[in-house]
């Protein structure tokens, strides 16, 4: 991992991403690159005839002053995480984030992006709604996604949800490939139903190719609620990220739409981890 961008909109919540962006950075030796986009007016020539340039260089120059206000207070927090040696790149962008993620990621040939979540009533609004899901199901790298509850401790244990699909194993490759670097645990969770289509044999054949993995558990949960067996398992096994593939978008969607019990509202400070097929 060569280059992690991190989309800034100088917020609390994306101050708390940018802070797992720096471990990460720290971690793998990686550059930073810090997006902040915005958007320009189209404006009615007849309506209001002015100097288009004029008008838009006005708008640049406020949020290029804006940009460059915020930046001391994350080179702040940088040394705050013996961070401050990490190479950081800003950059400035017109246009909607979506799109604008997606043109540095090829531009640059980034590895990973890193962003935070969260909601005017809570972090799955923001994720069902707005522009994290709309960067974890459009772009072509992993996408970690901070709910502002999460503050960054020292990651020890990695949930990765499986049916034991074969497009499962080239995720759960790049898990453990991140999880030793962390020198973390990955805890493979799969919940067992009575319509589970996965038979035993499928079951230990996984177990066995990955056999010589010391940073591996599997578990096989058997229960009827899928959704209630992940939340408690989050909690129970102290998860500190959550990875999923995003072919399972929609049941992710669904996953955390409970909030009755003091256990998932615990859940939800899980970051999110989202790996493409």
């Amino acid at each position: 991992m060569k280059k992690i961008l991190v989309p800034l909109d100088f917020s609390e919540t994306s101050e708390n991403a940018f802070v797992y962006a720096l471990e990460m950075a720290k971690l793998f030796k990686a550059e930073l690159l810090l997006l902040h986009t915005f958007d320009l007016p189209i404006v009615d020539s007849q309506a209001m005839p002015i100097n288009y340039a004029t008008l838009y260089e006005t708008l640049e120059m406020s949020n290029f002053d804006h940009f460059k206000e915020e930046m001391p207070k994350l080179h702040a927090l940088a040394e705050t995480h013996k961070a401050a040696h990490i190479n950081m790149r800003h950059i400035m962008m017109d246009g909607e984030l979506v799109y604008s993620i997606k043109k540095v990621i090829k531009q640059e040939n980034i590895d990973f992006v890193v962003m935070g979540t969260n909601g005017a009533t809570g972090w799955l609004d923001s994720f069902i709604g707005t522009n994290t899901a709309s960067v974890i199901s459009d772009v072509s790298v992993p996408v970690l996604s901070v709910p502002l509850a999460a503050k960054f401790e020292k990651i020890e244990a990695i949930a990765f949800t499986t049916r034991f699909r074969q497009k499962d194993i080239e995720a759960l490759v790049k898990v453990l490939m991140l999880a030793k670097k962390m020198h973390a645990q990955v805890k493979c969770l799969y919940v067992k139903t009575a319509h589970s289509d996965v038979n035993t044999d499928t079951i230990l054949r996984w177990q066995s190719h990955f056999e010589d993995e010391e940073h591996l558990q599997f578990f096989v949960l058997p229960n009827e609620d899928v959704k209630a067996t992940i939340e408690d398992f989050l909690v129970d096994q102290d998860i500190d990220v959550l990875a999923m593939l995003t072919y399972k978008r929609n049941f992710f969607v669904e996953l955390f739409t409970t909030t009755t019990t003091q256990k998932l509202a615990q859940s939800l400070h899980t970051p999110i981890l989202a790996l493409h097929e």
